[in-house]
């Protein structure tokens, strides 16, 4: 006895929406472009789509497929082959996925000045139980401390401060083949894609990092800063990323193996801080010195920015960045962005199912896993936008509003009118009925788009 479907009201809306965002940023025509075609058969976007689609259903691949047998094309065959292909390049993917989506809807509503940052991170890809994943690794996790089995996920995301989206990514296994517990299969054809992506993971996660911000760049994805943290932070990456076309915000290294020319002499941050005078106050940063990062009789001007750290009273951070024309406030307002992508690490592994639904030991279906809960987060973050910023509604609230503040401003405006409207009756003695009818003619007295829009902000 089969189980009785029930399709209610969301799981309709959900799949509608999901449709039209494949629709929206023609997304058959990036699987064509990322080379990922059947020959024959089931088109490729119908198993894309109900691979990104599922974890909105709350259901596993297993239950769709038998509650839907009647009305899905394809078998659970079909999905695993178009998984574990070794011809799709997701990387090209994701990246022209977020340009089309930055061209589409983020763009439009931005500001030309605004600057727009990539951001570098990794997070742990956990398969501590397996044991025959293709180059799985012995990893060091930094959240809890321990080495385990699995990947590094390297990730390259986009950020205007209101969204961030994903542009591409690395399963990393290690470039020390002791650490290696599986080498990658001799089927795989080595100039395929899924051949290249395989070498890439052995390589280390500098080399890895300025292959995937020269892809981007070459995607014409806009951006001026790279964003990352401590882990990346050496002169050999600041001049390396400057030559490619981006300028850094970064999280310098307190060590004393690390060293910067300041004042003719190459020293270490913690050196360059100790011969200064620090500001007093309440100072939103402590010192501001320019140096040099050299690197093969290279040098580069930087300017380090030395900040509180919230966590410890009597201790520093140090931000450096290339770009000396930003100035120190920009600078620590700029780093800042960083935490979009600890965001983005958290929603996938919490509510999309990063590394949970994926129990293959293919590398190449992991890679498309990844590539597929990216797409998830790609939808979220593109429903989120248009939900809160006016204008994505269409063109009529370009003349009204400028750009996506922290505060949308008729909800602002709605607060202030709600709260002079009681200290009105409260203080004049006047009733509810005239305090209405006064706010109704302040409104008739105000622009139609903004009167026509303010009562939603409710």
């Amino acid at each position: 006895m089969k189980i009785i479907t029930q399709d209610n009201h969301q799981t309709k809306c959900l799949s509608a929406k999901s449709m039209q965002f494949f629709q929206q940023y023609r997304i058959a025509r990036i699987l064509h472009a990322a080379n990922a075609n059947k020959i024959k058969g089931i088109p490729a976007m119908q198993i894309f789509l109900l691979a990104v689609s599922i974890v909105f259903q709350h259901r596993s691949l297993y239950m769709q497929m038998n509650l839907h047998q009647d009305t899905l094309l394809f078998s659970k065959d079909t999905f695993y082959r178009f998984m574990n292909s070794c011809h799709t390049n997701w990387r090209k993917f994701t990246t022209l996925l977020v340009s089309s989506i930055i061209r589409r809807s983020i763009e439009p509503l931005t500001d030309e000045k605004r600057r727009n940052v990539l951001i570098i991170d990794d997070s742990i890809f956990s398969r501590s139980r397996s044991k025959k994943v293709e180059l799985l690794a012995k990893v060091f996790d930094h959240a809890h401390g321990l080495y385990t089995f699995g990947f590094r996920m390297l990730t390259l995301g986009w950020s205007d401060g209101n969204t961030f989206l994903p542009v591409s990514h690395c399963l990393l296994s290690t470039a020390n083949q002791k650490n290696r517990i599986n080498e990658s299969s001799a089927k795989i054809d080595p100039r395929t894609n899924g051949g290249k992506q395989r070498k890439l993971a052995q390589l280390k996660a500098t080399d890895v990092v300025l292959k995937l911000l020269r892809e981007t760049k070459t995607a014409g994805i806009s951006a001026q800063h790279v964003l990352f943290d401590t882990w990346f932070c050496a002169p050999a990456s600041l001049t390396a990323i400057k030559d490619i076309g981006f300028d850094v915000i970064a999280m310098a290294k307190k060590t004393s193996k690390i060293h910067y020319r300041y004042q003719g002499k190459m020293q270490d941050v913690k050196a360059i801080y100790q011969q200064n005078t620090k500001r007093r106050g309440r100072a939103k940063y402590l010192l501001s010195v320019e140096a040099e990062a050299v690197k093969d009789d290279k040098a580069i001007p930087v300017r380090f920015v030395y900040v509180h750290n919230r966590n410890r009273r009597k201790d520093y951070l140090v931000l450096v960045t290339t770009d000396m024309s930003l100035g120190e406030e920009e600078i620590i307002s700029l780093y800042g962005r960083r935490w979009g992508i600890e965001v983005f690490f958290k929603i996938c592994k919490s509510y999309l199912h990063l590394s949970k639904d994926c129990r293959s030991i293919s590398y190449d279906a992991m890679t498309a896993h990844v590539a597929v809960v990216f797409t998830r987060y790609m939808l979220l973050a593109v429903e989120q936008r248009e939900s809160q910023d006016l204008r994505s509604i269409g063109e009529l609230f370009y003349l009204s509003i400028d750009e996506l503040p922290d505060l949308q401003f008729l909800e602002a405006l709605h607060l202030i009118l709600l709260e002079f409207a009681a200290l009105v009756q409260k203080n004049c003695l006047l009733s509810e009925q005239a305090v209405q009818l006064m706010l109704e003619s302040f409104l008739q007295e105000l622009p139609s788009l903004w009167s026509e829009n303010l009562p939603k902000c409710a």
